[in-house]
Parts: structure tokens; sequence; C-alpha cells
């Protein structure tokens, strides 16, 4: 009999392609994945892996038998959804990953309302990027991933994941409230920002192919000085060094009169903001009441009008 267990350790092996990457992202000891895929070895009778320079490598057994895990953790996942719906118990583990704005507005305020409504679900969270975690997901190491997606710029569809918006807010220019454009009624144009400093988030991220792509259609290449995925740096770089930035609504208002935040002239920009879960277990009761908090959070995270 296959352990499950020891079936989602050679799955992630061959995410990670080495036993220390492994070992960090399940929290285990490097000798530790290595004895249990060992054991994995000794139970299928077959080779699994093999040396490759000072690690080791997944054999045609071993990736034959770690295609067959994902089908055979994903038939699991369906079966303990289906058990604990049947029992109507809503309890359990959900594991959340967001970004760190979706963190702060959305997820911290769904936890709080899940503590006092279903005190028998144990929520785990992790900040991470869209691009970091997306992984994690379809693996099952996380089970819910709060990800982003700017007017122009879609991310990619994946069948085996499920997609529910939770919110679409505009994104906005932030300008320092000294600088000339910010002093007139006019809508301020990104054309006339061509010889300004910008800020972004570091690059292969959604927020930093907005800029790009803002600044582009505008017929610039922005002079990006600074990076930082917190988009609150970002806030703070405009207020203290005078760099521009585009930020959504979660972000929040303008923090003092050091910043300003208005519309472009060239028309709004938007960014929605959605909850990816796998498709399998999705009917597991301590996830449905995850994302019902979820939901619940969005509606009250954004200004009215």
């Amino acid at each position: 009999m296959l352990d499950l267990h020891r079936l989602h350790l050679l799955r992630e092996f061959e995410a990670r392609g080495t036993v220390a990457a492994t070992a960090e992202a399940l929290g285990y000891t490097p000798s530790a994945v290595s004895q249990q895929l060992a054991v994995l070895e000794r139970e299928t009778g077959a080779t699994l892996l093999v040396k490759a320079g000072r690690g080791v490598r997944l054999t045609d057994a071993g990736r034959l038998l770690a295609g067959h895990a994902a089908t055979l953790l994903a038939a699991a996942e369906e079966a303990e959804a289906d058990l604990a719906r049947r029992s109507g118990t809503v309890a359990g583990t959900v594991r959340i990953a967001a970004f760190q704005t979706a963190m702060l507005r959305l997820v911290l305020p769904a936890v709080a309302a899940l503590a006092a409504a279903h005190p028998e679900v144990r929520v785990e969270v992790e900040e991470a990027e869209v691009e970091e975690a997306l992984g994690a997901l379809r693996r099952g190491r996380v089970d819910v991933l709060l990800a982003d997606e700017y007017d122009g710029l879609p991310r990619a569809r994946h069948p085996d994941l499920s997609r529910e918006t939770l919110l679409r807010e505009q994104v906005r220019l932030f300008l320092p409230a000294a600088h000339p454009l910010a002093r007139v009624r006019r809508r301020p144009s990104l054309a006339a920002l061509g010889d300004a400093p910008w800020a972004a988030a570091l690059p292969g991220t959604g927020h930093h192919a907005l800029v790009l792509s803002a600044c582009r259609a505008a017929g610039f290449e922005p002079d990006l000085r600074h990076h930082s995925n917190d988009l609150l740096i970002l806030l703070e770089l405009v207020r203290t060094t005078g760099a521009i930035t585009l930020l959504p609504d979660l972000v929040g208002p303008a923090r003092g009169p050091s910043v300003v935040a208005r519309t472009p002239a060239e028309g709004p920009l938007h960014r929605e903001v959605h909850a990816l879960t796998r498709t399998t277990g999705a009917a597991r009761p301590a996830l449905a009441a995850v994302r019902r908090a979820l939901q619940d959070a969005a509606a009250g995270a954004l200004p009215a009008g």
C-alpha cells in the first residue's frame, strides 16, 4: 500500500528539484525527506532517484509515480471533503496564502470572523506573492490563494483551480503633494511624468508589469528607481523620496498631506482580487466557511462609491 504522505513528498520533490528545497518548503530536515523517499523506494520496489552531481534526480519510474501521486492525492482530498460534507461538521485546517494588501484588508478580518463563528476551523496564513504560491496551491500545500489581476494583464487560467472574484478596485496615480501636477484640478497625465522617478514591485510581478504597460502606453519608458513587493513601502517612497507609482484602492487612502492619489487622465485602471482553490475538495465545509468569510471581508473592504 502506497503511503500518501510519502507520495506528497515525492510530488513536492518533483516540483522543487532538490531535497533541500523540498525540506524547506514542507518544514522537514533534508535527512528526513531523504529517509522517507528511500522508504517509498522500498515500498514500490522501484528505483525512483539516482545521483546527479551532488544531489539526486527522479528516474523515469520516479516521474511516472509522481504523476500518479497527483491523481491519488486529489482523490484522497475529494474523499475527505465528501466525508466532511456528509458529517456537516465545520472543522479542520485551511491554509491561506495572500499578497500583503489582501492579507491586511481581507484575510485578517476573515480570520477574526471565523474564530467567532467557527472556532473549530483552524486557519493558517502566510504572506506570499501569487507567482510564488501558485505551485503550492496546486500541489496541496495551500488551500486558498488570494491572487490579483490588473486590466490588460490577464493571468493564466488553470483547469484544476476554481476562481472566485472577491472585489474589483480602481488603481490610482500616487504623487507627492508638492508635485506641480498634484496641484491642478484636471486629472494628471501619465505622459507628463516621463522624467519622474518611479517605484514599482519587483520584476516578474503583476504590479511591475502594470507600471511598465501603463507608462509605455503613455509613450515613455519609466525611470524605475525603487522596487518593493510591499505596496505600503511604495506608498512611503512617494511620501519620502518624491517617487511616482500606481496603487490600488485596497492599499488605503493617501496618508497625510504629503501624498495625493488621483485618477490618471488616460483613464481609470482596475485590479481584480480573487480567491483560487483546487477543484478537488471544494465541498469541504471548513473551506466553504473560509470562502464566505473572505467574501464578507471583501464586501466591506473598500469605501462606498
